[in-house]
């Protein structure tokens, strides 16, 4: 066998990072590198991989080779240019030599970090014997990690008197499993365009290299909320199965309750949101005295059933609430990482049902609409969520039931709640919570009444916001021009 190669060679493809973002070079973490000496026929030479250029970093994508096969390298030239799903940094020489063998072509084909992607040599006279090089083995996998230690086997635990069978389980969510979601940059820009959110909170399972999640994935996925509500009308009797939740698994001292995949994927969600989101909340107290009597009047020009309630002021809330959108754009708005997108469409998501048929269907478009048409949106969408005469859960249908729209509005008022800080749903940037309308003494306002004080119908609102995108200049500028809508409700005309 040949001799070991010098050592001056174990820094010939030392890497620092530089940031095109910021146009600034950062130390390279050496250990990254993925890196092999080979005592072979051949002479001696190093395997360079595909390098690890952060901690969490799993593949990486070759935008262009700026060095081609036999070409000489110095100390400071970029060999190639490296895609990661935050930025494209280079991949420089500290030392001379040349490249023998390039491994990997240039192109959107994702590559492991440790995979060889080159070979370095020393000699310029002896690249003709890569000509026909082949990587071993055990150049594209490491070796597998020793075998930890067993952990102490804790005593077995009573078994459960009886355990039905086990529900089909969800494909987990890497924020249920603590794993990093591996994806394209374009993915993750779909995910949040398409109005998914987040990929970590998603069940998707990826189909690329190493079961990373590419755009045509995130295209065909398809929420579970939507899954399901699709499903009547794809196979009804396989729904009719599918749509009762797992019987509970008693157990010495508890009862576990399964979920559903479309709870499990809204925990996931909101537990993303809240982890990454930078809230903050502003309550106002707003009079609905003025409100109410629209509301009256409103109700009194239309030609009622006796089954029909009319407009509600849940109706006038959420038309409000659109309406102030509309006078503070800046809320409007997702956060997208580099920037920050303002939509031109007003759509709100509203809660309604509880559990495990809690439902957010969007009102589309609803900052343009008249107060009646979202009104019968409503009514249409909480139609849907009432169980069958054989007491069958509701399947809801309709695109509206899985859509995200730019803002989220539910009334805790009915549970008598009277403030609530809801958690902002990505990928919008506010969240509105309605408390309980009660009545309350407040100063008299009249100066030409001799009482000093009087009785009004009054509610809490509470808004989330994005400290990302909405500062608390312009939530408050959102919560003021929601109190004036509500509390002079001829404006909702305008």
């Amino acid at each position: 066998q040949l001799p070991s190669v010098p050592s001056t060679m174990a820094t010939l493809a030392a890497f620092r990072l530089a940031s095109r973002r910021v146009g600034s070079a950062a130390v390279a973490r050496s250990a990254g590198l993925a890196r092999s000496r080979w005592m072979s026929s051949y002479p001696p030479h190093e395997v360079v991989g595909m390098p690890s250029l952060s901690p969490t970093m799993e593949a990486g994508t070759i935008a262009k080779w700026n060095k081609a096969e036999g070409e000489e390298f110095g100390a400071g030239d970029v060999l190639c240019e490296i895609e990661t799903d935050k930025a494209t940094v280079d991949f420089e020489a500290q030392d001379d030599g040349f490249i023998a063998r390039i491994l990997a072509d240039a192109g959107p084909a994702e590559i492991t970090c440790g995979v060889p992607i080159m070979i370095t040599l020393e000699d310029g006279d002896d690249i003709g014997a890569f000509k026909d090089y082949v990587v071993e083995a055990s150049a594209s996998a490491a070796p597998p990690a020793e075998p930890a230690a067993p952990a102490a086997t804790p005593p077995p635990a009573p078994p459960a008197p009886v355990t039905p069978p086990p529900a089909a389980a969800a494909p987990p969510t890497a924020a249920a499993t603590g794993d990093r979601v591996v994806a394209s940059p374009l993915a993750h820009t779909l995910a949040k365009d398409m109005g998914f959110g987040p990929l970590s909170a998603l069940n998707i399972i990826g189909t690329g290299p190493g079961g990373r999640i590419i755009a045509d994935d995130v295209r065909e996925y398809v929420p579970a909320a939507a899954a399901e509500a699709a499903a009547p009308a794809t196979a009804p009797g396989a729904a009719a199965v599918a749509a009762p939740a797992a019987p509970p698994v008693p157990g010495i001292g508890y009862t576990d309750y399964p979920l559903s995949p479309a709870a499990m994927e809204i925990a996931a969600q909101l537990s993303h949101s809240k982890q990454n989101v930078p809230h903050y909340y502003l309550t106002v107290d707003v009079a609905l005295d003025s409100l109410l009597e629209t509301r009256k009047q409103l109700n009194a020009t239309l030609n009622l059933g006796e089954d029909d309630a009319g407009i509600a002021v849940n109706d006038l809330l959420v038309k409000a609430a659109a309406a102030a959108m509309k006078a503070v754009p800046s809320a409007n708005a997702s956060w997208m990482d580099t920037s920050v997108r303002v939509y031109d469409s007003v759509d709100v998501n509203f809660v309604v049902g509880s559990g495990d048929a809690l439902y957010s269907p969007v009102i589309r478009d609803a900052g343009r609409r008249g107060v009646k048409s979202i009104s019968d949106d409503i009514n249409a969408a909480v139609a849907q969520l009432e169980p069958s005469e054989e007491g069958e859960a509701a399947m809801p249908t309709g695109e509206e039931f899985g859509a995200v729209g730019t803002v989220t509005v539910m009334n805790m008022g009915m549970y008598g709640v009277k403030a609530c800080a809801p958690i902002i749903r990505e990928p919008q940037a506010v969240a509105l919570a309605l408390g309980a309308i009660e009545n309350r003494i407040v100063p008299n306002d009249d100066a030409e009444s001799e009482e000093i004080y009087k009785e009004s119908v009054m509610l809490t609102a509470t808004l989330s916001c994005d400290h990302r995108v909405v500062d608390g200049a312009v939530g408050a500028q959102w919560l003021s021009a929601f109190k004036s809508h509500v509390e002079n409700p001829a404006t909702l005309l305008l």
